[in-house]
């Protein structure tokens, strides 16, 4: 008996095995790899929350002497779902009206109280203005900001109720920073002129419903436009988050899912726009990048260069155009208008 009890236990301890040197370091470094994917996924999310969660100010301190005469607007977002407000502006006989679209984090006033002096030469000139603050911004509801991703929608609000109000035959975009997404996201999602029945099938219903196309567009402004859509939102997560040097690929990702929107070439989108479009924008511009701007400017040119007007203020960053040179950029402007749509009346 003893025997055998001893070859049991003998048998026993000659099976028990120790794991691997190796296992044991693979199991470690894919622990760790683990660890670092949690933190940052975690980061993405925590960071693309607070930039979504960025607001807009409040138009304040304009007092009412300094304001041409307007009147308040309330709409709804082309989702149906997002109450906006706007300011309306009209003048005598206009020819257009012209259609604000501001920054991710402004609002209806992106150049503040010194807008007024541009604001009054449209008006002078004979063109109508609306401003508006687009979702989660100034007055408008909504929670979130999308850097684009969503506010196009708000942008074919705007329009659906300059159509209802405004006796003009169409509108002109100015769009500013992201606005310049908001813009040219807008007119991409409207149907062409003339579509059937079954190419309106696909698009959304809240599209088919507007009683507008794309020629209700007449042409566009677009102060500081980006190569594409993250390109708006890269520069702030590297200045701004922690780890933004790695996370400014995977955040704008993130602010794309959560609004349901894709990284769209907006440079692809502004050089075949078949509409008169200026382009301006700072020298200095290390934000979007002036070189990057130049190149927008160089393929448009090359596809639509009769419709195309660009200039450069020295000097400035981004979105310090009209800071640095009022006078410019709001001849600039105005100049454009005159070129493109000013009626002359002795024919």
């Amino acid at each position: 008996m003893s025997r055998v009890s001893s070859g049991f236990v003998s048998f026993s301890s000659g099976g028990t095995k120790r794991r691997s040197p190796f296992i044991t370091r693979l199991a470690l470094v894919l622990s760790f790899f683990a660890v670092v994917l949690i933190l940052f996924l975690a980061l993405t999310v925590f960071s693309s929350n607070r930039l979504m969660n960025v607001k807009g100010n409040i138009v304040t301190n304009v007092p009412s002497n300094i304001l041409p005469s307007y009147s308040t607007t309330s709409f709804q977002s082309a989702d149906g779902q997002t109450s906006l407000q706007g300011w309306f502006f009209k003048t005598k006989n206009p020819t257009s009206t012209i259609i604000v679209v501001h920054d991710s984090g402004s609002n209806r006033l992106p150049f503040g109280v010194e807008m007024i002096d541009m604001l009054e030469s449209w008006l002078e000139n004979g063109y109508n203005v609306f401003l508006f603050d687009q979702r989660n911004c100034g007055t408008s509801g909504g929670d979130c900001c999308t850097y684009g991703y969503l506010e196009w929608q708000d942008v074919l609000g705007a329009i659906g109720i300059v159509k209802q109000i405004s006796v003009t035959t169409d509108v002109i975009l100015f769009g500013i920073g992201t606005g310049c997404t908001s813009s040219l996201l807008a007119y991409a999602n409207l149907p062409p002129a003339g579509a059937s029945e079954q190419d309106l099938a696909a698009y959304d219903k809240n599209i088919r419903n507007l009683d507008f196309d794309k020629t209700y567009i007449a042409g566009m402004i677009l102060d500081s436009p980006a190569k594409e859509t993250d390109d708006y939102i890269k520069p702030v997560v590297r200045r701004s988050e922690p780890l933004g040097f790695i996370t400014q690929f995977s955040i704008p990702y993130a602010i794309r899912v959560s609004s349901g929107g894709t990284n769209i070439s907006l440079a692809a989108e502004i050089a075949r726009l078949p509409i008169p479009l200026l382009i301006i924008y700072g020298g200095h511009d290390t934000f979007i990048g002036a070189d990057k701007i130049d190149q927008i400017i160089t393929e448009r040119s090359r596809l639509n260069s009769s419709i195309t007007r660009s200039v450069m203020v020295s000097g400035a960053g981004y979105l310090e155009e009209y800071g640095i040179n009022k006078n410019l950029y709001i001849k600039t402007v105005n100049n454009f208008l005159n070129e493109y749509y000013l009626v002359d009346e002795t024919t």
